[in-house]
């Protein structure tokens, strides 16, 4: 799974995802991608499961690009141990996704199966997502998907 190899600090602020996304919001590699429409957490474990329903659906074929990196440390207390006595060890790795990031990118197969595979995708996240192709013009087309 996927966590960086080392960071600056060890534990991170819970904090909240406000507006849109800054960058990463148009298709850069592949043909089809998965586009968030609402902000959420997407764990390191969520990402995977994702991958892994594209790149079958595809029967290994085309290329996937994952476009977004679990970066952030979430902590967690044990079960049954009282409040207080500093903050909890790691628990996982998760990655802020803002509206409108790209989430994952995908070429070289066909245009329904690149749309079925996207979509069996984003059954394993926990974000609404829409499906986008990109255009002859190099434009970026939106269509709602799951």
């Amino acid at each position: 799974m996927l966590q960086p190899k080392k960071t600056k600090y060890r534990k991170a602020f819970k904090g909240r995802i406000h507006g849109s996304a800054k960058g990463g919001f148009s298709l850069n590699f592949g043909s089809y991608g998965l586009k968030t429409v609402e902000p959420e957490r997407i764990t390191a474990r969520q990402i995977e499961a994702a991958r892994r329903a594209i790149t079958r659906q595809m029967k290994r074929q085309g290329r996937v690009w994952i476009r977004v990196f679990p970066d952030l440390p979430v902590t967690g207390k044990p079960a049954e141990v009282r409040m207080g006595k500093g903050k909890g060890a790691v628990d996982h790795w998760a990655a802020r996704c803002h509206p409108g990031r790209i989430l994952f990118e995908i070429d070289g197969v066909p245009d329904d199966v690149a749309r079925e595979a996207l979509r069996l995708g984003a059954a394993k996240l926990p974000v609404r997502t829409k499906v986008v192709t990109r255009l002859d013009a190099g434009i970026a087309h939106v269509e709602a998907a799951a």
